[in-house]
């Protein structure tokens, strides 16, 4: 009898003490991050300025931007194209679309759509299509005259645009292993240019069109460890060639990251239903600029109001972010949301955001 209760509380001990290891795991991984991302900003070369087409690189969808773009370990939705795309593959829903505006800096415009099917409960895999688009404005064209007092002489107004359509895919290969990549098509046009021919004094010009297509790509992964709802994921997005206009060359906006995402109230066991805490955060080493973290929060009242608010470290104008979101549900895996974003940008003023998803 004695034997017995004594190897029952060596189990309960060798059981408690697996937890608390899990549990220093949790803790001690994002502050190893945290603590080589920071070092590294400060020690690694500037990057400015190296890469093109950056409105790839420019979250739409409102409730990303309100967690701080924290969104790398974050699943189920057709959005997640934009972001990894194997998160795709934990859709509970057969069809799920999302369409976002984003109201940019200097008047500048973002749209973005997605819808992702996910057959037979994913037993296919689930497939998405996302389109993005950005609508500049219209700007005055001028041309170099030295003919002129004024020393240039003005042409014909134009409206630079720019859009990207992906095909996406993702699957999981074990119940806490997912996959997923996108290939997505790239166009940019900036108008065109008026260049001189020969000596600039002859007045003697051509017209040049500035505009570069390109194919790239986006890939990512997803792994739930076990440990109530902890999650871990990277992706790699904007892998392509070099691309051009005339002669000088660039690259896309190369971006690896790597992120954590858990609920903090499964530390709390049952008795939560009615809320849910999602703790995220995302460690990003991009090809144009240095090393960054983005952190961020979602607070869920009955799965029916949400409170958002982010963190970017190791930026110039921006770091905080704010945002909320409403969800009506419909039936079973049917469901209707709404959400919007706040970003304060420095000089530049406040972003808003703000997106519309239906899953059924």
């Amino acid at each position: 009898m004695i034997l017995g209760i004594q190897l029952n509380l060596s189990v309960f001990k060798i059981l408690g003490e697996i937890k608390m290891r899990k549990m220093i795991l949790v803790l001690f991984i994002p502050c190893l991050v945290f603590q080589f991302f920071a070092s590294y900003s400060y020690t690694a070369e500037k990057k400015l300025a190296q890469t093109g087409l950056q409105f790839l690189s420019i979250p739409t969808d409102a409730r990303v931007a309100a967690m701080g773009e924290a969104f790398t370990t974050v699943p189920g939705q057709s959005s997640s194209m934009f972001f990894n795309p194997a998160n795709m593959a934990l859709m509970n829903s057969f069809v799920d679309f999302s369409i976002s505006q984003n109201n940019w800096i200097f008047d500048i415009n973002q749209y973005a759509g997605s819808i992702a099917f996910n057959p037979a409960r994913g037993l296919y895999g689930s497939f998405g299509i996302s389109v993005l688009s950005v609508d500049y404005g219209e700007f005055y064209g001028t041309v170099v005259d030295p003919t002129l007092e004024k020393g240039y002489r003005n042409t014909e107004n134009f409206a630079p645009s720019a859009f990207a359509i992906g095909f996406g895919y993702a699957k999981s290969l074990t119940d806490r292993f997912s996959v997923g990549g996108q290939a997505k098509y790239v166009y940019q046009e900036l108008g065109s240019s008026t260049l001189p021919v020969g000596d600039i004094k002859d007045g003697v010009t051509k017209s040049v069109d500035n505009k570069v297509d390109v194919i790239a790509f986006d890939f990512g992964t997803i792994y739930k460890t076990g440990f109530k709802s902890l999650v871990f994921g990277m992706n790699v997005r904007n892998f392509s060639q070099e691309v051009k206009y005339q002669t000088e060359g660039f690259q896309l906006p190369l971006t690896f990251t790597i992120g954590i995402s858990m609920n903090v109230f499964d530390l709390f066991g049952e008795g939560h239903e009615m809320h849910s805490l999602l703790i995220s955060m995302d460690a990003l080493h991009p090809r144009a600029y240095s090393e960054r973290l983005n952190f961020g929060g979602e607070y869920w009242f009955k799965q029916m109001f949400a409170l958002r608010c982010g963190y970017n470290y190791n930026y110039d104008e921006r770091n905080l972010t704010a945002g909320l979101g409403f969800q009506l549900e419909l039936g079973t895996d049917r469901m209707l949301q709404i959400d919007y974003a706040y970003t304060p940008f420095g000089l530049f003023g406040n972003v808003q955001r703000m997106s519309f998803r239906f899953s059924l």
